[in-house]
């Protein structure tokens, strides 16, 4: 489920009148509430993952104004975790971080950074989301969902140049192992 300023998608085989009785008042924060993420779940016999915040960045021309390098098939724990919800996936290190692109819901492009511990607050992350921009392929927009509890991540991609679009949470078998927002 997707929510844009005065638009909301429910992609899910629900009853439209079960749906309208929902969001019949004309507000577009009930498919986000947790009583019908709670219903929704009930119905179609799924886990909502994390409600995330959604942002967008263009690409950007040339190389990226960092080191990076490519990573293989490796089992980096961000790596194992993209793989799961992302078919394209690529990925670069540059010592401490690990930066992470890959075709999401959709079909869009998406970036996942992670930095490990020791090196945050030095703006490694910032440097990463806006390095990304310089790699998505076929010059197309890059999008990045962020749990917004996690400001030093929102932080990072605003500082980078993504600009906040919306929120999403998608659903995903019960017996899948550690569900996350990011499906494609």
């Amino acid at each position: 489920m997707t929510s844009f300023p005065g638009y909301v998608a429910v992609a899910a085989d629900v009853d439209r009148g079960w749906l309208d009785s929902w969001t019949g008042d004309g507000g577009l924060g009930a498919p986000l509430s947790p009583s019908f993420l709670c219903a929704l779940e009930e119905i179609l016999r799924l886990e909502a993952g994390s409600i995330d915040a959604v942002v967008l960045a263009p690409p950007l021309d040339g190389d990226p104004p960092m080191e990076l390098t490519p990573l293989d098939a490796g089992t980096h724990p961000r790596l194992v975790r993209a793989r799961r919800y992302r078919t394209g996936v690529r990925a670069w290190s540059c010592g401490p971080a690990i930066l992470v692109i890959g075709r999401g819901l959709a079909g869009r492009w998406e970036v996942a950074v992670e930095v490990d511990e020791p090196a945050r607050n030095r703006g490694l992350g910032r440097s990463l989301a806006r390095a990304a921009r310089h790699l998505v392929p076929d010059g197309r927009p890059l999008w990045a969902q962020v749990a917004p509890g996690n400001a030093a991540s929102l932080r990072a991609f605003l500082a980078a140049g993504y600009t906040p679009v919306g929120a999403e949470v998608l659903l995903l078998p019960r017996e899948f192992p550690g569900a996350v927002a990011a499906v494609p």
